[in-house]
Formats: structure tokens, C-alpha cells, sequence
């Protein structure tokens, strides 16, 4: 048992999401004190919860007393439709958030040791390329991929700082609970599960428990900064994926894919988030060590959907 005065204190910004959830209690295994901060202050077992901005002074003892920070908080990006209030909110919720906190650990002295933001793979663009997407390629021009240039040059702050910052591209997470995951499963075991569009477009995916170790892994490692892509190494299309799906549940995939045209018709100029996507390379976060409990997706989908019934 971790000793009280032993315990490091790591403060969740965004902490209620299901990733955050998920996040917070592998921490709390692993011996870490967690606190979650968030607009919603309802409470969760076993988790202390403060709400953004309510007490500006108890908000900066909190803030400056946490050993580490993790930045998930962000607005929904598929959510709602993208009017210019809405973009503008995505983007303000997960910029001004970060500036607020650096902010407030510059006025003050602080036990702040590491900043590890959230990012996506949208930061390489929702257009479809040949390409495989490294950390060291450039953001691409459209609006996901501004709002990830700006999103992480919100934690890049930090680093100027003197704190080290780690940022995380993440992929398509795949846990229970989750949109991505829980209504293509539900459709195909009504024997209406099928492609999206041409189908061809990459799908950059990772599993739940390795976006949390990855998390993790950024926190305790201090030979970790910078950019690595979450995503697993085995790259699919989004036709694999609802193949492999469909043979995971033991269901046909018997329909046309889903229609271009309609998706846009529901789905507006969010729909380039599904009908396009890229191929992203795992192998910097390989290469810093870490290594993949569910590197291939058939796997990664048995664990979710049949070894937890």
C-alpha cells in the first residue's frame, strides 16, 4: 500500500469523458491520487471532483499542488453540427483551458513535474493520402487540423515553461460505452452493420488500455516530451474494420456500404471525419519502449465485445 505522504497527485482536466474515467482508476490502482476537474461536479466513486473556475483560489491550490496534469478537457467534436460558434467552442475549450492553467502555475510557485495533453491524428488533416503520417509531419490546413496545431501549441506553452510536456495523437479509441465502438457493434448484431462510404479510408484506431498506458508511460517517464501518435501499429480501412467486426460477433456483413451522399446529408462537414482519414505510424512510441497489448484489431474487438461478457 502506497503510503499518504508517498502518494503523487495527478489533477484530470476533462476527467468525467469515458476516457477520462477509464484513465482515472488505472491511476488510482497504480497508487496515484486523482482528482478530476470538470463543468460537471456530480460525484464519482472513489474520485475527488472540483468544477472549472468555481474558486479561483482553492482551483490554483489545486492546481499548483498536482504533481501532474493530464489535458483531456475539449468539446465533443461530432457532437453537434459545426456552425462558427460551435468550431470556435471546440477550439476555446481545449485552448483557453490550458492557457488558464499555465497561467495560474506561472503566478505561483508550483509541484507541477509534467503536462501531458491530449491531441488526435487529426492534426494530419480528414482528406485521404497515401501517405503513412509521422510526428514530424506538418498540421494539415483544414479546421480538425488547425484546431490540433493550436491545441497543441497551447500545451508547447508549458514546455517553455520548464515543464515537461508530452502530447498524444490519438487515434479512433475503441472502448465500451463509446460511440465509435458501441453502435457499429449494435448494428451488426441486428445483421445491419456495413462500410462507410467507399470504404477504402484508413482507420486509425487504438484500444482503450493502451491509450491509458500510454498515458501512463508519458507520466512517469521523463525521457518522454513531445509529439507520439496513439494508434496501434496494425493499420486497417474502415471496410476491415467492420469485416473484422461483423467476424468477431459471428454476424454477415451483407449490406452496401453506407452512401457517400447520405453521410454528408446527416453528417454536413463532419462527415469528412468518417469518410476520410489517414495512416499514421505507431513506431516513435514503439521506438521509446512501450509495447502493444492489443497490436491487431481482432484482438483489440474480442477483449472488448466477447471477453467481458
Amino acid at each position: 500500500m502506497v503510503k499518504e505522504l508517498d502518494m503523487k497527485t495527478v489533477l484530470i482536466t476533462g476527467g468525467r469523458g469515458l476516457i477520462g474515467q477509464y484513465l482515472a482508476r488505472q491511476l488510482l490502482r497504480k497508487g496515484y491520487k486523482v482528482i478530476i476537474m470538470s463543468r460537471n461536479t456530480n460525484p464519482l466513486p472513489d474520485l475527488e471532483v472540483i468544477a472549472w473556475r468555481a474558486d479561483r483560489t482553492s482551483l490554483s491550490d489545486v492546481i499548483r499542488g498536482a504533481d501532474y496534469i493530464i489535458h483531456l478537457a475539449g468539446a465533443d467534436i461530432i457532437a453537434k453540427n459545426w456552425t462558427a460558434q460551435r468550431k470556435q467552442e471546440i477550439v476555446d475549450s481545449r485552448v483557453e483551458s490550458a492557457q488558464f492553467i499555465l497561467e495560474i502555475l506561472n503566478a505561483q510557485d508550483h509541484a507541477c513535474k509534467a503536462f501531458i495533453s491530449a491531441s488526435a491524428v487529426g492534426y494530419y488533416g480528414t482528406s485521404a493520402s497515401t501517405s503513412t503520417f509521422t510526428e514530424s509531419d506538418v498540421p494539415a490546413a483544414d479546421f480538425i487540423g488547425n484546431t490540433c496545431k493550436l491545441w497543441e501549441e497551447a500545451a508547447d506553452r508549458f514546455q517553455g515553461q520548464g515543464i515537461r510536456t508530452v502530447k498524444l495523437r490519438m487515434g479512433v479509441v475503441l472502448v465500451n460505452g463509446g460511440r465509435v465502438l458501441d453502435q457499429p457493434a449494435l448494428a451488426t448484431k441486428m445483421w445491419l452493420g456495413s462500410a462507410i462510404g467507399s470504404g477504402n479510408q484508413p482507420f486509425p484506431w487504438i484500444h482503450i488500455d493502451d491509450l491509458c498506458s500510454m498515458y501512463i508511460r508519458a507520466l512517469e517517464d521523463e525521457g518522454m516530451a513531445g509529439a507520439f501518435n496513439a494508434v496501434a501499429p496494425h493499420q486497417v480501412s474502415n471496410k476491415e474494420f467492420a469485416t473484422t467486426l461483423a467476424q468477431v460477433l459471428r454476424k454477415p456483413l451483407w449490406l452496401p456500404n453506407i452512401p457517400t451522399p447520405l453521410v454528408k446529408l446527416f453528417l454536413g462537414e463532419r462527415a469528412g471525419l468518417v469518410l476520410n482519414g489517414n495512416r499514421v505510424s505507431a513506431k516513435k512510441i514503439m521506438s521509446q519502449g512501450y509495447d502493444f497489448q492489443f497490436p491487431e484489431l481482432q484482438q483489440a474487438l474480442r477483449s472488448l465485445l466477447i471477453d467481458t461478457r
